[in-house]
This record gives C-alpha cells, structure tokens and sequence, in this order.
C-alpha cells in the first residue's frame, strides 16, 4: 500500500496519510469546492488501508474550520473507524486544538460523542 500526500491550500487541508506507521494527518481549513472530490481519495486510502493492514491506525487532527460538507465526509471516515473499531482493530484520534479557537473544541467534542474508539481533544502550542 503506498503514502497518500495532498499539498493543502488556503481552502483545503494538507492530508498526508503513512500505511507504515499508520498515522493520517490534517492541518489547516477544510472547504474546499467539492469536499465529496477531495476526501473520495482520502476515504478511499483509509477503506484500504483498513482492510489490507493490520497496523494501528492514529489520525492526528489540527483543523482551524471545517464547512458543512467537510464535516459530513470526516463523519464519513469516522463510520469507517468506528466499523472497524467494532471488529477489534486499533484505531485512534488525536485532535489538536487552539486554546482560543471554541468552535473547533465544540466541534470535536461532537464528533467524539459519537465514537466509541479513543478519541483525545488536547490543546496545542
């Protein structure tokens, strides 16, 4: 299985994903105009990644905004880490925030409510 590397932009997240230590990251501002084109191969790694590996998967989080459509594919990969969750794989979510950034701490404390799997909220320099 090969790296998945996507250079962000001012409206989209660098996404930068490694089958071999089984760490996904994302920094910065998700809107990008088509958020179902740009996370498709996002999503795409991750099925992958979670039916040929059996490596730990962590994805490490330091979003600034997402839009609508942002949230509803990262609700996308989080089906997926749930699902596999609940087949006994190891998988994680670290989201790093900016202590003067509340809406990203809301945000992310709505989204773990709906995970079973661990799931970190921590501030970050």
């Amino acid at each position: 299985m090969k790296s998945l590397n996507i250079t962000g932009s001012q409206s989209t997240p660098t996404i930068l994903c490694n089958p071999d230590s089984g760490v996904m990251t994302m920094q910065g501002d998700s809107y990008p105009e088509n958020s179902f084109e740009f996370f498709g191969e996002v999503i795409e790694w991750v099925e992958q990644f979670l039916q040929h590996s059996v490596t730990p998967l962590q994805l490490d989080l330091r979003l600034i905004y997402m839009n609508t459509s942002s949230v509803k594919a990262m609700m996308d990969i989080f089906d997926l880490l749930e699902a596999a969750f609940a087949q006994k794989r190891a998988v994680s979510v670290r989201w790093y925030y900016d202590p003067d950034n509340e809406r990203v701490v809301e945000l992310a404390e709505e989204f773990k409510e709906d995970c079973s799997f661990p799931f970190d909220i921590l501030p970050h320099d």
